[in-house]
């Protein structure tokens, strides 16, 4: 799916995370299927592990060093969204810095930047 530029910098910072989430989450669960032969309530709860709040917090924490000024901002503009929900099991410092970095992946996604997505979600998994 092809979006222009213009339409993908006027999405909304819960938009970008609300796709950046779903890139993650496939992204996790294949990386377990292709290294693991589990049932799926064991990849489930792998996968529920790395996709957290609070393990997305430690994510971005551990990789902004490496993100361009581009990426920067997009992190600070969904990272700093008005969000009326959070995470039940984190606390609102982690769950706006999850928001940020899933936001990130989503806009890498729409941008159809492969390449930088991928090296960001293998740092992410300490990967690298």
């Amino acid at each position: 799916m092809k979006m222009t530029e213009c339409k993908i910098n006027h999405l909304s910072p819960s938009t970008l995370s609300f796709l950046g989430d779903a890139v993650f989450c496939l992204f996790v669960r294949t990386r377990l299927v292709d290294r693991y032969d589990y049932k799926s309530g064991e990849l489930t709860k792998r996968a529920s592990q790395i996709v957290s709040a609070v393990s997305q917090s430690r994510m971005l924490k551990k990789i902004e060093e490496v993100l361009t000024d581009e990426e920067s901002d997009i992190v600070k503009r969904c990272k700093n969204a008005y969000s009326k929900t959070v995470a039940k099991n984190a606390s609102i410092g982690e769950y706006h810095r999850a928001s940020g970095l899933e936001g990130l992946i989503g806009w890498l996604y729409l941008t159809e930047q492969e390449d930088r997505l991928k090296q960001i979600l293998d740092n992410c998994l300490g990967e690298n």
